[in-house]
């Protein structure tokens, strides 16, 4: 398995509205080849520290993810979001194979 972390922060109040857009997101990555699961963690001390956790079945399947058209299609949305303080949030991405379960 292959499961990569995007952290991001955003100011604490506006942490809530950001959670319900991943609470109504389009799912497109469920349909993905390989996809397993979807995850959005918020820091327990810090709100407006949130990191979505996607995992997939092998790293190549994750790689076919990102290349798709329709994840282009997704972020190209991100970058239009009417507030421009979240539309500007970049995200660390950490990428890690599973080697033990």
């Amino acid at each position: 398995m292959y499961t990569v972390f995007s952290t991001f922060d955003v100011p604490n109040e506006k942490a809530e509205e950001v959670i319900n857009i991943y609470k109504n997101r389009s799912r497109s990555v469920d349909n993905a080849p390989g996809f397993v699961d979807f995850l959005l963690l918020q820091n327990d001390k810090r709100a407006g520290e949130l990191t979505v956790q996607l995992i997939f079945s092998t790293k190549e399947d994750y790689l076919k993810w990102v290349r798709s058209e329709e994840f282009k299609k997704i972020h190209d949305l991100e970058k239009k979001y009417p507030d421009k303080e979240l539309a500007a949030v970049i995200p660390t991405v950490k990428q890690y194979k599973v080697v033990a379960k």
